[in-house]
């Protein structure tokens, strides 16, 4: 027989978590301060781009990063067959570009790295990189081809999600204004501002940028962020950007609803989500640089999310241990959110069947030792 399992968070990764587990024969609860998906999740550009996201080297973060990408065809197929809901999921590629000798050396440094660890990529340059994308600038001198990244249309990933939840017996509860954790040693208590509480065997944090103010309550350091990440948008009628395109200062994508998604210009503001002309501002300059047609262009489009960063810059994922594996942490995936929704949800659904393995460079306790 199931367990009963309340889920702090109904952002991608709760509610990942939640269809995961629902499957398997629990009762997932999900419980939302706000709307499903209202925060990180919804504002996303939705890559898939562990590689291009991960510059330095194979790192446990790399791989975990890697390992979900390798699960989402499977996951995106289940989502949209239970869900009755289709996404956007595009395999476009992506360039890194680079716009000096020196980094196009640092380009074939990380091909080798990443061709060992199941990228077919290659370093384009000359006609055969603009044969690939005629509107790049002729500034750029080379770049890191990656066929095997992805992206998805975050809003409605998220929506699909949602209703698989649903329909597969989830119950979410939305709008509850606060939660608080009573209970989590011996058993799970968690009351909402509206007075409701809710019961279970065990807890899962997925509350994003949120985590932090469990501290006190779990006597452990929970190192989470909000780093606002302002992103905007170009009408783009005719599909001028043919793969994502990275470069060390953010991202362009095309969405086959017809805009051009860049971003995106990072800062700390707390939990202001206040769209601003400077950060604005940061995104146009590199990204006329990189594609001059967008210079007599202004994007319709303008917002902001929270990321939720954590001090070294890996999530908080697997039980805590003074919790006996009562409570689980799935929070602080910063802007891989929509990537690692599939991995994080196996990770804890695989632990609360069996035991799963730890993940040391994961441990939420690391902060405290």
């Amino acid at each position: 027989m199931g367990e009963t399992i309340v889920i702090m968070g109904g952002g991608v990764v709760g509610l990942s978590c939640a269809f995961e587990l629902q499957k398997r024969g629990h009762q997932a609860i999900v419980l939302e301060i706000g709307r499903c998906g209202g925060q990180a999740s919804g504002a996303a550009a939705g890559m898939l781009a562990p590689y291009s996201e991960n510059v330095e080297g194979p790192d446990d973060f790399f791989r975990l990063c890697r390992e979900s990408l390798r699960l989402y065809p499977s996951w995106r197929d289940e989502v949209r067959q239970v869900s009755g809901r289709t996404f956007e999921y595009t395999d476009s590629g992506s360039l890194y570009i680079a716009y000096h000798e020196a980094d196009r050396l640092a380009l074939e440094g990380r091909r080798l790295w990443q061709n060992e660890h199941g990228s077919s990529g290659i370093v384009l340059e000359g006609d055969e990189l603009f044969r690939q994308e005629p509107m790049l600038s002729r500034e750029v001198k080379a770049a890191l081809y990656t066929p095997e990244e992805s992206h998805v249309y975050a809003p409605d990933y998220v929506l699909a999600l949602e209703q698989a939840c649903r329909l597969t017996g989830v119950r979410i509860f939305e709008q509850l204004g606060s939660v608080t954790v009573d209970k989590w040693r011996d058993d799970v208590v968690v009351t909402a501002e509206t007075g409701w509480s809710f019961t279970g065997d065990r807890l899962i944090v997925c509350s994003g940028a949120w985590a932090q103010e469990l501290e006190d309550v779990f006597g452990i350091r929970i190192p989470v962020y909000p780093i606002r990440g302002q992103i905007c948008a170009y009408e783009a009628e005719v599909k001028p950007v043919q793969h994502m395109v990275f470069c060390n200062q953010g991202y362009l994508v095309a969405k086959e609803n017809g805009t051009l998604v860049c971003g995106a210009s990072e800062d700390v503001a707390g939990f202001d989500t206040t769209v601003t002309e400077r950060g604005i501002e940061r995104l146009r300059k590199w990204n006329k640089q990189a594609f001059p047609f967008l210079e007599e262009r202004e994007p319709f489009h303008r917002w902001a999310g929270l990321r939720p960063s954590t001090q070294d810059g890996f999530p908080l994922l697997g039980p805590l241990e003074e919790s006996g594996g009562r409570v689980i942490m799935a929070a602080g995936h910063y802007r891989n959110g929509i990537l690692l929704s599939p991995v994080t949800a196996q990770v804890v659904a695989d632990y609360i069947d069996n035991g799963g393995s730890r993940l040391p460079a994961f441990a939420p306790e690391r902060f405290s030792y």
